[in-house]
């Protein structure tokens, strides 16, 4: 049995540097634009950072969340984004579902399901 394996996380043909740096890429776009469109296996991959950045800004002493928001997001502006407008927003409200997940359509290509996944 294979217990506590996220199955979320687990891409065909992807090492755990791809997985990583693709998170990044989406969790940094993200944060820049408040919205983005992916697939939705992606999405269910990025969701729990997403949570997890907010509740670490909103709780943690501002240099420690600083150092740890940048081991996740490529940009200063997505941090700094993050800090000044997303995170304030939710401080003292609650600690987890800050995205909607809205299905969109199939991408014409190879089918996948295209999700839109912004802020609540």
């Amino acid at each position: 049995m294979r217990h506590r394996v996220r199955k979320n996380l687990k891409f065909n043909a992807k090492t755990f540097e791809h997985r990583k740096a693709m998170i990044r890429n989406l969790l940094t776009n993200f944060f820049l634009h408040k919205t983005i469109k992916t697939t939705e296996k992606k999405a269910a991959a990025m969701i729990p950072f997403v949570d997890k950045l907010i509740n670490v800004v909103n709780t943690k002493d501002e240099m420690n969340a600083i150092r740890f928001v940048m081991t996740y997001l490529y940009t200063k502006e997505s941090s700094k984004d993050l800090f000044e407008h997303v995170a304030p927003k939710y401080k003292g409200t609650k600690t987890s579902w800050f995205t909607r997940v809205t299905p969109i359509k199939y991408r014409d290509g190879d089918n996948a399901k295209l999700v839109l996944v912004e802020l609540v």
